[in-house]
């Protein structure tokens, strides 16, 4: 009965040490977890003074009011995240040239405190895969009507940094108006950018916007695709012979290389002669 009981208790002096142990390693990670957060801090929206908001009437808006007491609370209190997402968010929206003289002396503290320099460098570096990726795709179109562009938003009074098969005249260091504005109210609603038509004057045309976000700075670019849709209606379909030539341009390669893009199924009824993807006659 003695080494029942020796037994029982060693078992129970065992249970309590892993016990122990865990809340011992829980506790430890807890630490270091809340350690990071005030390290790294938390995102702007977890806030209440998130300047931009989505109106009644469903307009975006940047809130200049909310900014400054961002700006006021972070230099009180640090949090590196959230103090250069609004960093960031104020010189998208030339918050400079909104503040008051003495308030921008305490943007200018809150801009040196978060090395709010290196954000825009940082949003370059992280863009430029994005820049080849545009370029690319646009000279893979050339002469069709069809316009691709990219969009830096880290500078929206310059923002566009890439343009190919140009159809709406605008020039490289070109701002954006609402852009920025509109992605952001979109994102809040959870709605995407796709497929819209824009009406301007007697040009008309079909739109694609696809946003690009950064974890640390929410939506830093976005790419645009426009298609010239008059110039496809009134222009290419006006003849057979420019019909031709805009699928000659559509078509056009540069090289010929020996790879294979099908599956096993497609690259089987292909070698018997299936000549496109709609073809059932193998």
């Amino acid at each position: 009965m003695i080494k029942a009981l020796q037994s029982e208790l060693s078992i129970n002096v065992v249970a309590s040490i892993i016990v122990s142990l865990l809340f011992l390693t829980a506790g430890f990670l807890w630490g270091k977890y809340k350690e990071r957060r005030r390290e790294f801090g938390r995102n702007l929206e977890e806030y209440d003074f998130y300047p931009f908001t989505v109106s009644r009437e469903n307009f975006g808006e940047f809130s200049l009011k909310d900014f400054r007491l961002g700006m006021h609370y972070f230099l009180k209190n640090n949090d590196h995240t959230a103090a250069r997402q609004l960093l960031f968010i104020g010189e998208q929206n030339n918050v400079r040239g909104q503040l008051e003289p003495a308030e921008q002396k305490v943007y200018a503290q809150l801009f040196d405190r978060y090395d709010g320099k290196k954000i825009a460098d940082d949003t370059n570096e992280f863009l430029e895969n994005y820049v080849r990726i545009v370029r690319l795709i646009g000279k893979s179109f050339p002469n069709t009507g069809i316009e691709i562009l990219l969009h830096n938003l880290a500078d929206p009074a310059h923002s566009l940094i890439v343009l190919e098969n140009n159809v709406t005249g605008r020039h490289l260091r070109d701002g954006t108006t609402n852009l920025l504005i509109d992605l952001k109210k979109r994102q809040l609603l959870n709605e995407e950018k796709l497929n819209y038509e824009l009406n301007i004057g007697a040009r008309k045309f079909k739109c694609t916007t696809i946003p690009i976000t950064r974890k640390e700075f929410g939506i830093v670019g976005a790419i645009c695709i426009n298609v010239d849709v008059n110039y496809l209606t009134d222009e290419v379909m006006s003849s057979k012979e420019r019909i031709e030539t805009f699928f000659k341009n559509l078509c056009r390669t540069e090289m010929q290389l020996d790879e294979n893009i099908l599956s096993k199924d497609e690259y089987a009824k292909a070698l018997k002669g299936k000549r496109h993807f709609k073809d059932e006659t193998v």
